[in-house]
């Protein structure tokens, strides 16, 4: 559906972020679902400029299941970046960062809000 459906075009028939709609806050995930539309119709600079730590979380992804491909045919498992204890810690810092910077009132932070 988010390959026909543009949320890049106001009023679609996609929904509004709720935090934003309620709040007036730019959540972490804001610009999500625009920048899986615009990465799938290949343009990654674009997707980079709804949501930076989005598409690093979706290349992040990608990494974790090739592992778990990888291990799958070896038969053993092949260790990648979500077997670390730390993980965890640093993607909830990274979020929550995320979250604060994308707010901050003034430029160049203001270019962060979608």
């Amino acid at each position: 559906m988010l390959w026909l459906a543009d949320p890049t075009t106001p009023g679609g028939v996609l929904p509004v972020c709720p935090t934003n709609a309620l709040l007036g806050l730019t959540c972490p995930g804001c610009g999500g679902m625009r920048m899986v539309y615009t990465l799938l119709h290949g343009d990654v600079t674009g997707a980079l400029r709804y949501n930076a730590v989005a598409l690093v979380a979706v290349a992040m992804m990608v990494w974790a299941w090739g592992a778990w491909v990888l291990s799958l045919r070896r038969g053993h498992l092949v260790r990648s970046w979500q077997h670390v204890s730390w993980a965890p810690r640093v993607a909830l810092v990274v979020t929550l960062t995320w979250f604060v910077v994308r707010n901050l009132p003034w430029a160049p932070f203001t270019g962060l809000q979608v």
